[in-house]
Parts: structure tokens; sequence; C-alpha cells
């Protein structure tokens, strides 16, 4: 048998499954082949186990959501075929990542195994291994949709300026106002504050021991809004969402027993465990900050003021003034100027700011240097108190991105450009040339690739 007959073979095989893979649960749902895309099959209960993944997500899985599953689906099957082909190695570590990160959320999402299994009508080791199984394919699909945007070749000036040229200059990206910042900091007391919170949370704890009930206490004095109002409970939870130190603790105690206080970046805590089932937990908690008064305000602001005034007659410059005096150890060592800590850039936009800092800074010229402001550390989910004087060391104005000032960015967008369409031109030459079938079920469906409408059965 040549193997155009074995493909026309297998091809009816695969359309047979549209009526030979139909079934009825208990719960009325037909699951059935929704669509064949090569040697793979995509069944009903997949696109809508999709939905249900998304639900939890809190993301929208109306009939044109479905519509994208499904092409997103097929198209990551002709990603897959190819990567098969191509041999590609999986990344294991990133598939048990991913998984392990999308367990823990449904599970905390629905409050526990009994009820993810109800909501998808699966014990969790099974959801586990076909929820890898797919993990491990889009793995595979991202892995080949890389290779593809890899291949794209370097571009040269010459190509950049012909992209510029070439597109509208309203298509163009505006680049919005930045600003290039250096900063001095002073932090109050902390250590007091630390000791005077502890000495706080003591008292509290020793009320719940003499027999005041945990959830009245929380409702008054824990400083964590989302759970002060249930009593300080958090509900069963997966202990990876937490921070570790958190975890450990609520995890050594028993039901009923109160902990001691316990120093996270959010704060200090203490924690009395409700249940425990495997690694999650629902916990009551009480979180108390460290709280600053007006006097370690004007005490900050005062050293502030000092040096703001020596850098002004010239007795000290900004940088040596924060090498010495500046307590953020991120920027003292680079003479204060701030980077943005998720990019690494030193120019940050507006939204990058933290509105304390722009607040400061935003009738400012090149050069001045800000009064002092009480502000936030990047520490934490919330950040520590700080005060600090920050100088404005550059101003790029908002514009339409050129060539002679934004290349980098310029450069970006041109490959991204292509990219996208190496990877999109990939998606179509596949869809015309690989055997596929979509059920008729998808038929209104508006697919952003028009190749598709083209595959569904009549």
């Amino acid at each position: 048998m040549n193997i155009i007959k074995k493909f026309a073979v297998g091809a009816f095989m695969l359309a047979a499954a549209f009526s030979a893979s139909a079934q009825k649960y208990s719960n009325g749902l037909v699951d059935k082949t929704v669509a064949v895309v090569g040697n793979e099959v995509i069944m009903l209960s997949d696109v809508e186990e999709e939905i249900q993944v998304m639900r939890a997500y809190g993301m929208i899985s109306d009939k044109t959501g479905r519509c994208d599953v499904l092409e997103q689906m097929m198209s990551s099957k002709l990603f897959l075929m190819q990567a098969r082909v191509d041999s590609l190695v999986l990344n294991n570590d990133m598939v048990e990542s991913q998984l392990s990160e999308r367990i823990d959320m449904i599970r905390t999402n629905y409050g526990g195994d009994e009820a993810v299994e109800k909501q998808f009508g699966k014990p969790v080791y099974k959801l586990r291994q076909e929820w890898r199984a797919a993990i491990a394919d889009q793995t595979l699909t991202q892995q080949m949709q890389s290779e593809i945007a890899r291949n794209v070749p370097e571009l040269t000036p010459y190509d950049v300026q012909k992209y510029i040229e070439n597109t509208d200059p309203a298509d163009l990206p505006v680049v919005p106002v930045k600003y290039q910042l250096s900063q001095i900091c002073v932090y109050p007391d902390r250590e007091a504050a630390k000791l005077a919170v502890k000495e706080r949370l003591l008292a509290i704890r020793e009320r719940i021991i003499n027999g005041e009930k945990f959830s009245t206490l929380a409702r008054i004095y824990s400083q964590d809004p989302g759970s002060a109002r249930k009593g300080g409970e958090l509900g069963m939870a997966s202990k990876s969402i937490f921070w570790p130190v958190f975890s450990d603790a609520a995890m050594s105690l028993k039901p009923g027993v109160v902990s001691q206080i316990v120093e996270t970046p959010d704060g200090f805590h203490i924690i009395e465990v409700l249940e425990k089932k495997g690694d999650m937990f629902n916990a009551r908690h009480i979180l108390l900050k460290p709280e600053y008064t007006s006097e370690d305000r004007q005490k900050g602001f005062r050293v502030l003021d000092s040096l703001k005034t020596e850098i002004g007659n010239e007795a000290v410059t900004f940088e040596l003034a924060a090498r010495f005096y500046s307590e953020d150890p991120t920027t003292r060592t680079n003479g204060g100027q701030m980077a943005d800590p998720a990019s690494g850039s030193s120019y940050f936009e507006i939204d990058q700011l933290k509105p304390q800092d722009y607040a400061a800074i935003k009738n400012l010229k090149e050069g001045e240097i800000s009064e002092p402001v009480e502000s936030l550390d990047n520490e934490g989910r919330d950040g520590n108190l700080v005060y600090k004087i920050i100088r404005v060391d550059k101003i790029l104005p908002s514009h339409t991105a050129s060539f002679a000032n934004d290349y980098d960015l310029m450069l970006q967008h041109a490959r991204a450009e292509l990219q996208n369409k190496a990877i999109n031109d990939f998606i179509e030459e596949k869809i015309k040339t690989t055997y596929i079938i979509i059920d008729p079920l998808y038929k209104d469906c508006v697919f952003e690739k028009e190749g598709w409408a083209e595959k569904i059965r009549k």
C-alpha cells in the first residue's frame, strides 16, 4: 500500500470518528469529535473543558469564546504536528511548572479537590494527567512558534528605515513621555515600629487564648481588607499561593492552635488553621503592619531638606549624597539612579511610577529636585513606607516613534511584524495542505483565518 492510500484510509477512519465517537453523559452532554486536524482529534469535551478553565480564570466563555477556543486549538494542532516532524525536545520543567500553577489556581478558586472534581466531573489525578498532556502539547506548540519566529532574518538599519517609510504615520507607535530619575531615600525607625506592632499582636493573641473569638478580633484589628470582613478567613487554598514562611507556619499548626507571630513582606501575622487537606489549608489570620508617627515623618523630612540644601549650595553632588546617605540599597550604589524593577530600564512612563513619586516630580524641569515626599518602596505586595527626594535627570517628551530617536523600539516593531507574518503564513499554508474537518456545530463561527470555514463539514 503506497503512502497516498495509507493517508486516504487514515482520513476515512478519522472522519468516521465524528459519528463513532459520540458519547452521552449522565448530565445530558453529548461528547463527540468536533474537529480533525491531520491525525489529531479535538473533542467537544476538550473545548468545553478549556471553557471551564477560562471561567476559573474569570475569562469570557460565550459562543464567540468557543469559536476562538476551537480556532486556537486547531492552530495549535498544526504547530504540534510540525514540532513532532521536526523532533523538537519538550521542556518538561516548563510543563510541570505550568501544570502546578494551573492546578493550584483552580483548587484555590473552587475551594479544594472535592469542589474541583464536582465542577469538572473527574478526579483531580485524572485532570492532572489530562492537563499535563494538554500543557505538554501547548509547550511544544509555543516552541514551534518560537522556532518559526527565530528563523526570521535579522534586520538591518536599512530594513528598519524602509519599514518606517512604508508604514502609515498614524500606525506608528506613539512614545509616551518618559522620565529618568534619581532618588535619595531615608526610612523611619523601622525597628521601633516593628517592636510596637509585635507588642500589639501579642496582646491580641493573648486575648484569643483567654477566650475571645479570633474572628471578632480579626474584623476589628486585621489590616488585610480582603479577609478582615470574613473574620480573617482566607478560604481553602493551595499553600503555594502564600509567602513560604506563612505557608510553613500554617501547615505546621494543628487546627484550633494560634501561631506565634509570623513575619512576611506584607507585615506581621498570627494564624489559626481551620482545616488541612494535603497541601491545601483554610486558615484565619490577623495582619498588622508597622505604623509610623508624624515625628518619624518630620525627622525624615528634616534630613532630606538638609541634603537638598547642601546639594543646591553645591557643597555635595546628588550622586555623592545618595551614595553616603540614601538608605535604599538598590539605588544608592548607582548614585541614586532609579530603574524599573520589571524591565531594568532607567526610563519610566507615568503609569510605571508610584502615584506619590509622580505627584512630586510632575511639575519639575530637568535637573530640579522635588520637595521631600512620603512614598513606598518595592518590597512586599504593598511596599514599605519611605521618605525621599527625587531629581529629574531627563525628560523625553511624548512623540511619534522615529528612526533617529527610537531605533531599538522600531527594530522590535519591524521584527515582530515579520515574525507574526511568518506565523500567520505558516498557519494559512498548513490549513490549505492539511486534512481538516470541522463539525457543522461551528458553522456560524467567524474565524480569524478564513481558510477554516472551507473545512466545515457540509
